[in-house]
């Protein structure tokens, strides 16, 4: 049972590793629930609640990561409310074209959505690179977040 209980906690690991790409998964609270499992195979005798918590706190920091970056790079463009919303519609669309749909979705919709309100081709591709690039710099935070996790966790474990 136990060796069931790991290869969970694994699995909840990796599929959150994904997610913290693919925007469809919610990837820091996979990666949390994962290393919560992961403690309470041994009873928390390793691993205890102040680890726990801190884990916790990053997965919070990872959701204003996302928030606030992601929008970030789009209005730092002088992109409209309009571009950022087609970036997220486009990141949504882009999901059911798999990995080359998430990197040309964001950049579409905001173009998009630029070129509904400002009819500004320039303005509209600007709106794009913003949109995108606020989108890799926010998976980058984020898998550093996470990573940031699993060592806390593997150093809280074995020390």
């Amino acid at each position: 049972m136990t060796v069931m209980l790991w290869v969970a906690a694994c699995a909840l690991v990796i599929i959150g590793l994904a997610g913290t790409i693919l925007p469809a998964l919610p990837g820091a609270p996979l990666v949390y629930l994962g290393l919560l499992l992961a403690a309470w195979i041994d009873g928390f005798q390793r691993v205890g609640w102040v680890t726990l918590a801190v884990l916790a706190m990053l997965v919070l920091v990872s959701f204003a990561v996302e928030i606030l970056v992601t929008g970030h790079g789009a209005r730092r463009s002088g992109a409209s409310r309009a571009a950022v919303i087609g970036a997220s519609v486009g990141t949504i669309v882009g999901l059911f074209f798999g990995i080359p749909g998430l990197v040309v979705g964001p950049f579409l919709g905001a173009v998009g959505g630029e070129l509904l309100a400002t009819r500004d081709l320039a303005q509209a591709g600007r709106a794009g690179i913003g949109a995108w690039l606020g989108i890799a710099v926010g998976v980058g935070a984020k898998l550093a977040l996470v990573f940031m996790m699993i060592g806390i966790f593997v150093v809280s474990y074995f020390l």
